[in-house]
């Protein structure tokens, strides 16, 4: 199955790195969505079929937190497989993020831990 992606970061470097690393990984990925914040990520994620999100928590306009509620509150991507791709380190916001129903990841991240942790959101799907 080829996977439907959308990266959302601030950093469009990271944005890259993020993409480079699930190609190295070797996931089959039909597509890969950018967003530098969470308003443009809704909005791509409202116009095209999705299968996973990743999200960096500190952005502009619409942070991740923010975003990964927005998603836990539309019906259509409610149950959605989401990892969390963040430097933050506050221990309630990645309980929050857990909470949440999503998977949490610190940057800076091994191409290994990246698949391993993609990898089991696509197999507990």
């Amino acid at each position: 199955m080829s996977f439907k992606i959308l990266v959302v970061d601030d950093c469009a470097v990271m944005r890259k790195v993020i993409e480079k690393t699930i190609h190295i990984c070797g996931l089959d990925c039909g597509s890969i969505f950018e967003a530098s914040n969470g308003e443009e990520g809704l909005s791509i994620l409202s116009e095209n079929e999705i299968d996973l999100l990743l999200i960096d928590i500190n952005m502009p306009v619409m942070d991740g937190m923010k975003m990964l509620r927005e998603v836990r509150e539309r019906d259509y991507v409610k149950d959605f497989p989401v990892l969390i791709v963040s430097a933050e380190s506050n221990e309630e916001r990645i309980e929050e993020v857990n909470r949440q129903g999503a998977v949490f990841i610190h940057k800076p991240f091994t191409p290994e831990k990246l698949r391993g942790k993609l990898l089991d959101l696509i197999e507990n799907r």
